[in-house]
């Protein structure tokens, strides 16, 4: 007779040398570490929206409970949301290598039979299932963002942020079952260790080892480092050249005052000349005591100010401090009757844009207050270029880039 095939359920299918607990105890431990810290990450940048301020800031508006710890995004450090964001997609890009080792690590415990033999076990199958499935949705909808490719259905906004809570559960239930265990596994680490055959993950009947266990290590976490050294860099200026792998990696576009990274170009906005011509481009600001409109001439007679502060997008990159000079939003909501000793106004901000999720944004009253806040004019000495949002762009500290919205057309100061 011939032998039947051999199927993924049976152990005999598995015949890798590598596998066995010391190896994944050693990867889960990497993820333990760096998962929680994109956890957090995420929620900090998702709060950096202020979606409980307008409906018009919120991509995940039936979150519920799970926008209980939502609070009013600060201004400083100016530097946060760069920060913030750098760190998260950063790491998130870092950690990709890691994630696919330990998934190929345990892929046998998906198939093993039978599928449930107590609780524990039920619980800890469900937890790997949902780790694995949402880990790679995770993984899969942040990379995807961050390459500009939009191959997911529906919004990248509350498919990435609820794929996330169903990994964190996932991964924090798999962590109180599995922790123990990988703890004791690395206790007993050794240089050269003998295959335990009471090791459930090690393969039954391996094939010959073409490579050895801390062999694997070193090609997980050289794929790490590689995807660090070209990502890292389109967080500073002077090291974006070296961010082959990323969208907004490589040289600056162009040079001179405006010479700093975008993110859409005017053209792709479809913002027509026509619309941002001296005769024909005013600003609208309503408020309190009524509507002011103000052409571009107009705004530069006011009084300017100057505030040195970078631009950091959602997708992770970043730029240096740009010098802005403009007229800050609190001197512009003083114009419609929210000036004095009362509370600022929050603000709705209007592009000329017509398409795209964030052609219209709130800022918070804090947010508005700040002296640094402004309606910017020139950039580094020199007015704005229309790839950087002539004829006039908001700047907020520590704000997320599409926040900082440009080709302004509108500005309607009330309590939100």
């Amino acid at each position: 007779m011939r032998d039947l095939p051999v199927l993924p359920t049976s152990p005999r299918f598995w015949r890798s040398p590598l596998r066995g607990t010391r190896l994944t105890s050693v990867l889960g431990l990497v993820l333990l570490v760096g998962v929680p810290v994109l956890f957090l990450t995420g929620l900090l940048s998702y709060a950096a929206y202020n979606p409980d301020l307008s409906p018009v800031n919120d991509k995940t508006p039936d979150k519920g409970l799970l926008g209980f710890y939502l609070f009013s995004w600060p201004t400083d450090p100016h530097w946060l949301y760069r920060l913030n964001q750098g760190v998260h997609v950063t790491l998130g890009i870092t950690l990709v290598p890691v994630l696919l080792a330990k998934l190929w690590s345990v892929v046998p415990r998906l198939f093993a039979l039978p599928p449930v033999r107590s609780l524990a076990h039920g619980l800890e199958r469900i937890s790997l299932l949902l780790l694995v499935g949402g880990g790679l949705f995770v993984f899969a909808t942040g990379v995807l963002n961050v390459q500009l490719d939009y191959l997911f259905p529906g919004s990248f906004y509350p498919l990435h942020f609820y794929g996330a809570w169903i990994f964190l559960a996932a991964f924090l239930t798999h962590a109180v079952l599995r922790v123990p265990v990988a703890v004791r596994n690395l206790r007993t680490l050794r240089k050269a260790e003998p295959r335990d055959r009471t090791d459930v993950l090690a393969a039954p009947e391996p094939d010959p080892p073409t490579v050895s266990r801390r062999g694997a290590l070193w090609f997980a976490g050289g794929g790490s480092a590689l995807l660090f050294a070209t990502t890292v860099g389109r967080s500073f200026d002077v090291l974006r050249p070296t961010a082959l792998l990323a969208p907004r990696g490589g040289p600056e576009p162009g040079g001179g005052p405006n010479g700093f990274q975008i993110n859409k170009t005017a053209a792709a906005a479809g913002i027509e000349a026509a619309e941002t011509a001296a005769d024909t481009w005013r600003l609208t600001v309503v408020g309190r005591t009524g509507t002011v409109r103000l052409s571009r001439a107009q705004l530069a007679e006011m009084p300017l100010h100057t505030a040195e502060l970078p631009i950091a997008c959602v997708e992770g990159w970043s730029t240096g401090d740009q010098r802005w000079r403009g007229v800050r939003l609190s001197d512009l909501a003083a114009l419609v009757g929210h000036g004095g000793d009362g509370p600022p106004p929050d603000v709705i901000v209007e592009s000329l844009q017509r398409r795209g999720a964030f052609r219209r944004g709130a800022l918070r009253a804090n947010q508005v207050a700040d002296p640094r806040s402004l309606l910017a004019l020139y950039v580094n000495g020199a007015p704005l270029s229309p790839d950087h949002g002539y004829p006039a762009r908001v700047i907020v500290p520590a704000a997320p880039g599409v926040l900082n919205t440009k080709w302004v057309a509108r500005l309607n100061f009330e309590r939100l």
